[in-house]
């Protein structure tokens, strides 16, 4: 179910100049990069590019889902992390992405971190946003 305006508690603003050969910026100034293509897409991979930042930012919001889950069932993710790999590639329509999720959860044995992982995927935002338009596999 889609939120309200009036349920937004934080709006992220960030501005791009020349698209994939330029620069990010957030409108608070703590976040400002170059951005190129990376070599594999014919760039001199130079700078960042938006699926890194995509892989960033989903890896730390599924980092942060996996504790809330984890927290509700009584499991200890101490020490565990999240890698978010992101794809980029052609399709019927032009390009498209793929997400791989993959965490290690040093304290949790594989049957309980598999399940951990399947509800974070349920409750996280950016997991959220992308179901359904986009494959993404849990590792």
């Amino acid at each position: 179910m889609p939120i309200q305006h009036s349920d937004v508690l934080y709006t992220a603003v960030a501005t791009a100049e020349n698209g994939r050969d330029g620069r990010v910026a957030t409108d608070d100034g703590r976040l400002d990069v170059v951005v190129n293509p990376p070599k594999e897409m014919g760039g001199n991979g130079a700078g960042t590019n938006p699926e890194q930042l995509f892989a960033a930012g989903y890896s730390a919001c599924f980092q942060g889902a996996l504790g809330v889950v984890a927290r509700q069932a009584g499991a200890d993710v101490s020490g565990s992390t999240v890698t978010v790999k992101v794809g980029i590639g052609k399709n019927a329509d032009g390009f498209g992405i793929i997400v791989e999720i993959s965490a290690h959860l040093p304290n949790v044995n594989d049957h309980a971190a598999r399940a951990l992982l399947e509800k974070a995927h349920q409750v996280c935002p950016y997991s959220k946003a992308t179901r359904g338009n986009i494959t993404v596999t849990l590792v």
